[in-house]
C-alpha cells in the first residue's frame, strides 16, 4: 500500500461536506513538520454534516479507520495514509461512504 502519511493537521471531510477533526489532538513521537502522524488509535469526529435520507437529517459523525497492513506503526498503531480504508458513520453506526482527505502539499525548507 502506498500513500502520503496523514498528519494531526490533514483536512478530512464527510462526502457529503462536513469537516472531520481529531477528537483529541493526537500526540506522539512520530511528527511530521512539527505535528503527530496520525494513526488508527485516533478517533476523528465529523461536525457540519448536511446529509439527509427521506428528509430526516443522518448527518456523518464519526470516521471509523481500517487498521492497515503497511508494517508501518507509530507509538504501536498502524500509521494512516491518505490512501487508508475508512468510513464515515452516522450516529446510528451507519456506514455513509468514504471520507475525502485533500491533498496536501509538504513544504521543504533548506537550510
Amino acid at each position: 500500500m502506498s500513500g502520503s502519511l496523514l498528519d494531526a493537521g490533514a483536512v478530512i471531510g464527510c462526502p457529503h461536506g462536513g469537516r472531520a477533526t481529531p477528537a483529541t489532538t493526537p500526540s506522539g513521537r512520530l511528527r511530521i513538520a512539527g505535528a503527530a502522524v496520525a494513526t488508527t488509535a485516533h478517533t476523528y469526529v465529523v461536525a457540519g454534516c448536511p446529509h439527509t435520507v427521506d428528509g430526516v437529517p443522518s448527518p456523518c459523525v464519526s470516521v471509523r479507520w481500517t487498521a492497515t497492513e503497511t508494517g508501518v506503526t507509530a507509538d504501536g498503531a498502524a500509521v494512516l495514509l491518505d490512501t487508508s480504508a475508512a468510513q464515515c458513520v452516522s450516529a446510528a453506526l451507519v456506514p455513509q461512504g468514504a471520507p475525502v482527505v485533500q491533498a496536501v502539499q509538504r513544504k521543504v525548507t533548506v537550510r
